[in-house]
């Protein structure tokens, strides 16, 4: 670094050199250790206030491309003849190296902080090429040829808008191309189409001028047929410019040919920050052109030495970095791409969209699983027995659970960088693309291991759950009282919502007594600790409250999860009506007692007389002559729901029985559950993963308790049937547990017990 400022043979940048030095001794001296007096100390190093502590970490080649930012601050203060020399030697120096590095011979470099604003200088310098009196006449040239601008149908959102804006162009002057459809990559934009509709332009009297192809969409990373984009732009004077993720490829040693076909383009955007991991680093668009003044009319060179200085932080990066860094980056980024999708081969019910791009790397998958009888999922052409409406529902459900597997991987594993996206012919699709994220996170190939092994460990609960999906939904409309609500965005087996009596059915608006239900009901099920999830939330076509069951295995029992759902809830209001119910009971027998009370003291008060109601008079007279009055009161029997007096209570000493209160429904079916075995889950019973010891003795105590829980009819049963036989001893005397020893020693009786408890499951 010293050395290349040295050529310029000035005092001053060489004593800005040295300043150079220094301080990146200073940033490297990041491990400063804090002063222990009064515990932790701001270090002199560190960024005071709402920072401190938040600065990512970026590595030294960061603190180089940030330096550059302050350092250009402090070269515009030298004077203008001594500016003028350097900022042109850092143009033209940081120019001829990328022009090398990504094989773009004899090209000119402009540097712009927004990726789009290189491609809107381009078009004005096509514009100005084209149109010679465009200078003189203005929009009057354009309006009498229009110029059309081509855009692939994969193209970057919006790109086309903001070329509009910043040209003053109308949107007819828009032409999307649209990709592939029968051959190739439906990605590649469709060469025969674009042939077609440029010969369609100039017949009408237009003006074809650029044409932008993609070195990898942002989607999923596919390159266009440049080389043939290219002949056809020749053949009628289109400029070619060619914008990706794929171009930072070329600095490679083995490039593919479709992506080496852009280093004949007109021009090309790359963005060499995410790339090399450089914060603050602007983009570059490299571009050939003979004119220099049709340069400075579009705005791709300037004079002023500020705009010149724009290239000083991606100048002191690659003098950092060197070449065997920048091409260390790239490999290693393409190298974890190759890597994830040879493991992504090996995995079941993992489709990879970019199988037939080996030179991209950017890796686009998804969730796929093809069900017997319906896969409509994912196939191309949807089966002719299935209806729209059942294919896009299918769809949204497979939508739904590769957005969850992709949240889950971003938190599981978020130094991979996955993101999320949706593509309009295949779906919810998750993105690994670590040219653009591994540099920054530091992503290595352990990352990339690690995700595929959470990967699999998803896939399990993302295949019981779309099998069982069907299952919950047509258990839930044979119950009664249950309505099924078909919701396509929640990745979970189900959503059902339980109808309670006054359930207005008519309107979409919220129902108070509904959300207190499922609120109830929320808390019942999460108080199971089963390993299923449940949530509430209002349905997304109306305002009314449904219960959101989540993922589920393989061994969950949907018959009993229906049956608890429907059964608790049913609780839930029956206890709600009740409690209404006895709460106006209570009120009026309130009423009732007080009037009551009232009359009896009336009474009382008549039958002692007027004298025993005079202080010190009736003292002495009740001394004398003790009234011998039974208390009287009022008792509220809750169950009756009846006023009653109390005297019995003080005669008999004992508080009558009343009538017997009805039996509290219960919240769930009684079922008898193997030691440590968690609600909703299937029985073990003859299954494989039980050995044969474990598997017997729990056999045998689940018919223990089924025993225990048949009651006193099964005893009387029993004790009927030993009767008829002379010599058997009395039941009377008998012991339960010989009772139970006698019923094990009957095989036919405990299989038909047992096949009976298996039908009720």
């Amino acid at each position: 670094m010293d050395a290349s400022l040295e050529k310029i043979a000035d005092p001053t940048l060489a004593e800005m050199g040295k300043n150079l030095k220094e301080a990146m001794k200073m940033l490297e001296d990041s491990q400063r250790r804090t002063e222990e007096e009064n515990g932790k100390k701001l270090v002199s190093g560190d960024i005071p206030g709402p920072l401190q502590g938040r600065i990512q970490n970026i590595g030294e080649q960061g603190h180089m491309a940030l330096l550059g930012h302050s350092l250009g601050a402090y070269i515009s203060t030298l004077d203008k003849e001594k500016l003028r020399k350097l900022t042109t030697r850092i143009l033209s120096d940081t120019t001829l190296w990328l022009c090398r590095i990504f094989r773009y011979e004899n090209g000119c470099a402009y540097f712009h902080e927004e990726e789009r604003e290189g491609l809107a200088k381009i078009c004005r310098l096509a514009i100005h090429s084209r149109y010679e009196d465009f200078v003189v006449d203005g929009f009057n040239v354009l309006y009498n040829k229009k110029p059309v601008i081509y855009l692939s149908a994969a193209a970057r959102p919006g790109l086309g808008q903001y070329l509009c804006n910043q040209l003053g162009l109308p949107f007819p002057c828009l032409c999307r191309v649209p990709c592939n459809t029968m051959f190739g990559s439906q990605h590649q934009m469709d060469v025969a189409f674009l042939e077609k509709l440029i010969k369609d332009d100039v017949e009408r009297g237009r003006l074809p001028l650029l044409l932008v192809a993609n070195a990898g969409t942002t989607a999923v990373g596919h390159t266009d047929k440049i080389g043939r984009l290219k002949e056809l732009c020749e053949q009628y004077g289109i400029w070619l410019h060619v914008e990706g993720v794929n171009l930072a490829t070329l600095a490679l040693g083995y490039v593919s040919s479709s992506v080496l076909a852009a280093t004949k383009c007109d021009s090309m955007t790359m963005t060499p920050g995410p790339w090399l991991g450089l914060p603050a680093v602007p983009a570059v668009t490299l571009y050939k052109h003979d004119d220099p003044a049709l340069t400075l009319v579009a705005g791709l060179t300037s004079n002023k030495p500020a705009d010149k200085l724009r290239a000083l932080p991606l100048w002191l990066s690659l003098q950092y970095l060197g070449l065997d860094g920048i091409v260390e980056r790239i490999k290693h980024a393409c190298q974890l791409s190759h890597r994830l999708q040879e493991s992504l081969k090996k995995v079941n019910y993992i489709k990879i969209l970019v199988e037939d791009e080996l030179s991209s790397p950017v890796v686009v998958f998804r969730f796929f699983q093809e069900l017997p009888g319906s896969d409509p999922v994912l196939k191309a052409v949807p089966a002719p027995n299935m209806t729209p409406s059942a294919v896009s529902r299918e769809r949204h459900s497979c939508d739904a659970l590769n957005r969850w597997l992709g949240e889950q991987l971003k938190q599981l594993v978020p130094a991979s960088g996955l993101t999320v996206m949706d593509l309009e012919a295949d779906g919810t699709c998750m993105r690994f693309s670590p040219l653009m994220t591994a540099a920054v996170l530091g992503t290595r190939g352990e990352d990339v291991d690690q995700l595929v092994a959470c990967i699999q460990s998803k896939l399990p609960v993302l295949s019981c759950t779309l099998q069982l999906h069907e299952e919950f939904k047509q258990e839930v409309e044979g119950t009664a009282g249950l309505l099924y609500v078909d919701d396509p965005n929640w990745p979970g087996i189900g959503v059902v919502r339980y109808e309670h009596a006054n359930d207005d059915k008519s309107t979409l608006k919220s129902d108070p007594e509904g959300e207190k239900i499922h609120a109830g009901l929320l808390k019942k099920l999460n108080e199971l600790e089963s390993d299923l999830t449940f949530k509430i939330g209002p349905e997304y076509k109306s305002m009314k409250s449904c219960l959101y069951v989540g993922m589920a295995s393989d061994d969950t029992d949907i018959a009993e999860l229906v049956e608890t759902i429907v059964a608790t809830a049913r609780e839930i209001e029956e206890n709600s009506r009740l409690l209404e119910n006895m709460t106006e009971v209570v009120r009026k027998g309130i009423q009732e007692a007080q009037v009551e009370l009232q009359k009896a003291n009336e009474e009382r008060l008549l039958e002692e007389g007027v004298l025993r109601q005079i202080p010190v008079v009736g003292s002495v007279l009740n001394w004398f002559s003790p009234v011998q009055a039974l208390q009287k009161g009022r008792t509220f029997n809750l169950t009756a729901g009846s006023l009653e007096s109390t005297e019995p209570i003080y005669v008999y000493k004992a508080q009558g029985a009343g009538v017997t209160p009805p039996p509290t429904p219960s919240g769930t079916r009684t079922k008898q559950r193997l030691p440590g075995q968690k609600p909703f889950k299937r029985s073990l019973r003859g299954s494989d993963a039980l050995s044969e010891t474990s598997s017997v003795s729990h056999i045998e105590d689940l018919e223990k308790v089924e025993h225990l829980c048949d009651g006193p009819e099964q005893m009387t049963l029993e004790a009927s049937s030993t009767e008829g036989h002379p010599g058997a001893p009395s039941p009377r005397h008998a012991d339960q547990t010989e009772a139970l020893k006698k019923g094990a020693l009957r095989p036919e009786v405990d299989h038909s017990q047992v096949e009976g408890l298996e039908s009720l499951r």
